[in-house]
């Protein structure tokens, strides 16, 4: 099944700032552009890793809406997985732009097999697992950057 296109275009759109956060890392002429035109947590590695902080954070509420959809026990179970990227970033995000980098690349990693168990239990949409796993691959990518 082919993903929707709104939640395609939505997900692409939210690469963004990675995309840019990675581009400010290779280009120093394109950071210094940014830091001067709209500020040095827009660039390098200040913005990846606010807006990855944001992302897993935003996506414990996309796994609780899944766990809506569950009944008793599997419900239960859903909910308390649905808060873990939350508390994952919250816990060890902080220590570093390498650290950080590390920690997120490893939050995102988690976050997939998360979305999966999601999907196999049938809560999340038919396409879920393709859009995740793009959108995965290109944050890992581009996080992995700060780690070199």
């Amino acid at each position: 099944m082919s993903i929707p296109r709104a939640p395609l275009l939505l997900g692409l759109a939210g690469l963004l700032p990675f995309l840019w956060g990675a581009a400010t890392l290779v280009s120093g002429d394109l950071a210094a552009w940014g830091v001067r035109n709209i500020g040095p947590r827009f660039a390098g590695p200040f913005v990846m890793l606010q807006y990855g902080t944001i992302i897993l954070a935003f996506m414990s509420g996309v796994l609780w809406g899944f766990a809506t959809r569950a009944e008793g026990e599997a419900a239960a179970v859903g909910y308390g997985l649905s808060v873990v990227p939350a508390l994952w970033v919250f816990f060890t995000v902080g220590g570093g732009p390498a650290t950080s980098a590390i920690y997120l690349i490893a939050g995102f990693i988690g976050l997939l097999a998360l979305d999966w168990h999601f999907w196999r239990q049938q809560l999340a949409p038919e396409w879920w697992m393709q859009l995740r796993l793009l959108l995965t691959v290109v944050v890992v990518s581009c996080l992995s950057l700060l780690v070199v």
